[in-house]
């Protein structure tokens, strides 16, 4: 077993602030790893007033006034989640196995293949007192909770300064929530980088002894990185080796086809990704254990004998067991992602009922892949939430933006000297003041207004579910709801158990309501064919469209390479290849109407 996995082969990944920011008190204890963004400390402290009290604890505030507070708000969170886990375990570690106890549940939700799963179902055939209870004590002592995983967006690390304006040395959002995660007493936990590279963090990492090996050849706590391509997670994973830091697992994200911010590769799909990553996934390991030793003997370290585990990992729209199993033993991924599926188990997630409704109802035409949030990255989006009506409440009083009370993502110098956001009032204000003195058309006039106009409070909207959900104030008079599922939602309409969603996952039920949807390899190939036709049309009139011409000519060909390689995949059902090329074929059409309409690869 890979020590950073329970004896689940699925996790939970971040989604958005709230949705999953207790997740490991609900699913830990039943083996399931769950990951929690640290990003928004204000959140983190309204949750750790909810839940000292339901852990039998008094719950004394860490004010904003103190010192490396927000810092200190997240290692005291993650250490009360650990804590309330490590009890769950221990309560049901000494359970009985009664039908419907918790350690009957633990047992129940494994996949068929796992060996405890089997040993759990012998145990129940047996009819002698002392063996079942012999078997029982083996099991018992064999229970283990999933990891509390969290996630550091890199690209959020806004500088902080104290009362006199100056810098806080090593005080950026992004590298006092490390801080915060590093001083916690989590263990078998990792630490997840995603948005890309982090030159200021990266550096910080080299400092952090609570993510360096331990004297067994183990890590306590483990380093993630998520990467879109091989060609990332090469570049990366040596920055660090050469830093003498070990990347653990690489986490690998559909472009497109996933929830929260959407980074596009330019035409490269996943399949075709995760087969470059089966085919050099050695060599990935043997160089970067290679700079890795290089740099600790640099450092006056001894190097290592035995490399360190380096696991790889997917998630991105996946939905059906099939699927789950595909990606596991062809492709060889030790854990998959299902992400917006969990959004309907509230068994796992933090969905407010409002925002529940509304996707249990939401059709393709409610998901879009929007311009919405203020980092200026397509972000996926469900429209017809109160955050939504909320905006363009202000836009029609002609008082459009947002208050920006949290600033994380404050990072606009484009009219200001200190950073602001992009979905505030303020800076909504100068750029279209901006916009209005420039000598624009009127079409290219109102395309621009438009994208300002949507930007909207993530801090605050993407935080309010939780704040519903448990009845807290998190920022007053401010309770509008931001969700950002992936287009797979549109496959799940209603609320169910962890149990029947576990049960779906590893074939044991089925709880798709779309016979017709695509594979998951289909799904994302039309959403970026449809991501590349948005780019040409918005690139008109044809002049502009030929300024861009090498761009399009190599993501359409990237296209093209990705329908080839799919024509070729072998390892599905007979039943599933009939759909499959037939959807291939549908797709490869669509594309050759782009190239007669747009001459993307005519000279």
């Amino acid at each position: 077993m890979q020590q950073n996995y329970t004896l689940h082969n699925f996790h939970i990944p971040v989604m958005g602030l709230a949705y999953t920011i207790d997740s490991p008190i609900k699913v830990a204890q039943y083996g399931i790893s769950s990951v929690i963004s640290i990003v928004e400390d204000k959140l983190i402290e309204m949750m750790r007033k909810v839940y000292y009290p339901q852990a039998n604890r008094n719950y004394y505030p860490i004010l904003a006034t103190e010192p490396d507070y927000r810092a200190k708000r997240i290692t005291d969170y993650l250490n009360l989640l650990n804590d309330i886990v490590q009890k769950q375990i221990e309560k049901m570690s000494n359970a009985a196995f009664d039908a419907g106890s918790e350690i009957v549940k633990y047992f129940e939700l494994l996949p068929e293949d796992c060996m405890l799963k089997k040993l759990y179902l012998q145990m129940n055939q047996l009819t002698n007192s002392t063996e079942k209870e012999q078997l029982q004590q083996l099991l018992r002592k064999q229970i283990r909770p999933g990891s509390i995983d969290v996630n550091i967006m890199t690209k959020i690390d806004r500088d902080q300064r104290n009362k006199a304006g100056e810098l806080v040395q090593d005080g950026s959002d992004a590298i006092a929530a490390l801080r915060g995660y590093a001083n916690s007493n989590l263990c078998n936990s990792s630490v997840i980088f995603s948005a890309g590279m982090n030159p200021r963090l990266f550096s910080y990492l080299e400092n952090v002894e609570a993510l360096r090996i331990n004297a067994d050849g183990s890590f306590s706590k483990r380093i993630i990185i998520k990467v879109s391509d091989y060609r990332s997670a090469l570049i990366q994973g040596k920055m660090l080796a050469k830093k003498g830091i070990w990347v653990s697992e690489f986490r690998i994200e559909s472009g497109l086809n996933c929830g929260g911010h959407a980074f596009a590769t330019d035409g490269f799909l996943l399949g075709p990704i995760l087969e470059e990553f089966k085919l050099n996934r050695q060599q990935l390991q043997t160089d970067l254990f290679a700079l890795y030793n290089a740099a600790v003997e640099r450092k006056g370290g001894i190097p290592l004998l035995q490399m360190p585990k380096l696991l790889f990992s997917v998630q991105g729209g996946i939905g059906t067991a099939n699927e789950n199993k595909l990606l596991q033993e062809y492709y060889g991924m030790d854990s998959i992602g299902w992400g917006t599926p969990f959004l309907l188990v509230p068994e796992a997630t933090t969905v407010d009922e409002n925002t529940l409704k509304q996707l249990c109802n939401a059709k393709e035409n409610d998901l879009v892949l929007s311009h919405n949030s203020p980092l200026g990255v397509r972000f996926h989006y469900l429209k017809g939430t109160s955050s939504e009506i909320e905006k363009a409440e202000r836009i029609t009083k002609l008082k459009p933006g947002s208050p920006c009370t949290e600033k994380h993502l404050a990072l606009n110098t484009e009219f200001t000297k200190e950073p602001i956001c992009t979905a505030s009032k303020k800076y909504i204000q100068l750029k279209i003041a901006h916009l209005q003195s420039q000598k624009l058309s009127d079409i290219e006039y109102q395309q621009q207004v438009s994208t300002t106009l949507s930007k909207e409070c993530l801090c605050i909207g993407l935080s309010n579910s939780a704040a519903i959900n448990y009845k807290q104030v998190f920022v007053k008079s401010l309770n509008a709801v931001t969700i950002c599922p992936g287009p797979n939602i549109v496959n799940f309409a209603k609320i169910v158990s962890l149990k029947t969603m576990v049960n779906h996952i590893y074939g044991r039920t089925n709880i798709m309501i779309n016979a017709n949807r695509p594979h998951v390899f289909i799904a994302e190939l039309n959403l970026y064919i449809d991501y590349l036709a948005e780019q040409l049309k918005d690139s008109l009139p044809l002049e502009q469209v030929a300024k861009l011409k090498k761009y399009y000519t190599y993501f359409f060909e990237n296209l093209k390479n990705g329908i080839l390689y799919y024509r070729n995949l072998a390892c599905l059902s007979e039943q599933e290849q009939l759909k499959f090329q037939k959807d291939l074929n549908d797709a490869e059409l669509t594309m050759d109407f782009l190239n007669y309409k747009y001459a993307i690869t005519v000279n």
